[in-house]
């Protein structure tokens, strides 16, 4: 594939200890944009990501489609020997990302003193539950407890109902995000701006807790704890998940006055522009379930087909709230090339998420599926001038 296709990271290389979500998303975005990442596994074992539904047959999806465009190793990076391989394979890399519990890697005699001592320029990405530092930073920390430590789980469902969790891990693919962002972060600063490499750290529940600002602001300032509020949003009224006539659920919102005036204008409540109790956000907010009730009627009165024309043409918000058979027959996704097929040494092809975002001059690009453990052992392994008989011994002793 020719560079320019592959994507504007051609070069970084990127090398991947870590397991499961949150820190392998990052490291497989950042092979969406061309990077070469290397992932190290633990030999006969493999990332616990390969044993995670779905399955088709005795293939994980989810591992065929978060590992994609990495090469797999396997070592065992506790033995010594398997030690002075990885610090060998870490001496031209980039970027490593880990993401054990903070001590580990310190009590695998791998902390980073010896870490800069087999290369002194490469960027420490940490992922964990709490962060490195802190009264928690030892705890076990997954994604789930996350999602409720951050406070996101807590805002989230109806008021007479408990929290509700989000159906994917939502706070490793946000931690993952920042992630990503904060080693590209980090390589600015050390190449452009000439500084020492440093490490990355990043937290589970922080990442979530970041897009709560609103939450900390108005607690904060009012002393109001945010509750649950359902489908609607606190912030602009319309706003949330109505039901049209041919009964699909739709989700609008019109965070803006000037938006709320073209949609009474479709509902043929043009009189409300000028009357102040609905003229704006503020006030509209305080009459919610009035207002909501309007909106739901001319929901109620039209198929979705119709609704979405109209508001369509008048620059109002709204969409159908898609299922996955919807979003494998838009055009929108089609167009953007959001569904990619990749050969699969089982399936045949696999269908996934393209690239976000794009790039105008160098498109980043889905190569490969994750890879088999240990696919690519002997073209790395020979790289670094073992032998057949090497890595036979190696494979005896446990090492990879």
């Amino acid at each position: 594939m020719e560079e320019g296709l592959r994507g504007p990271l051609v070069g970084l290389r990127v090398m991947d200890i870590a397991t499961v979500y949150a820190a392998p998303f990052a490291a497989a975005l950042l092979g969406d944009y061309g990077a070469d990442v290397l992932k190290v596994e633990m030999p006969g074992i493999g990332d616990p990501l390969r044993e995670l539904e779905p399955f088709d047959g005795e293939e994980s999806l989810v591992w065929a489609a978060l590992s994609r465009n990495k090469r797999s190793v396997t070592l065992d990076l506790r033995k010594e020997r398997g030690q002075e391989i990885f610090f060998r394979l870490l001496a031209d890399q980039d970027v490593l990302i880990e993401n054990f519990r903070p001590g580990t890697l310190d009590r695998w005699g791998l902390g980073i003193e010896r870490l800069r001592e087999a290369n002194p320029d490469v960027v420490v990405v940490r992922v964990s539950g709490y962060g490195q530092t802190g009264p928690y930073s030892e705890k076990a920390g997954f994604g789930t407890p996350a999602t409720g430590f951050s406070g996101f789980a807590y805002i989230t469902g109806y008021p007479d109902r408990p929290p509700v969790l989000p159906q994917v891990s939502l706070a490793d693919y946000v931690t993952g995000l920042f992630a990503a962002l904060g080693a590209m972060t980090a390589l600015y600063h050390r190449d452009a701006l000439g500084g020492e490499a440093q490490e990355v750290d990043a937290a589970l529940y922080e990442s979530m807790f970041r897009m709560l600002e609103t939450v900390v602001t108005q607690y904060d300032r009012l002393g109001v704890v945010t509750e649950r509020s359902g489908n609607e949003l606190g912030a602009s009224v319309p706003a949330g998940i109505f039901s049209s006539k041919d009964d699909k659920w739709m989700v609008l919102t019109t965070s803006t006055d000037r938006t709320f005036r073209r949609l009474a204008k479709l509902m043929g409540r043009a009189d409300m522009v000028d009357v102040p109790r609905y003229a704006t956000n503020r006030a509209r907010v305080r009459r919610r379930e009035e207002v909501h009730g309007v909106v739901a009627d001319w929901f109620a009165s039209l198929p979705a087909e119709e609704i979405q024309r109209q508001c369509d043409e008048s620059g109002v918000p709204v969409s159908v709230a898609y299922n996955a058979a919807d979003i494998f027959q838009d055009p929108q996704y089609a167009a953007r090339d959001m569904l990619v097929e990749v050969e699969h040494p089982t399936f045949g092809s696999i269908t996934l998420p393209g690239v976000v975002p794009k790039f105008s001059k160098m498109k980043g690009s889905v190569r490969g599926v994750g890879p088999t453990l240990g696919q690519h052992n002997a073209e790395v392994y020979r790289g670094l001038g073992l032998s057949e008989d090497d890595m036979k011994r190696l494979r005896e002793e446990g090492v990879i």
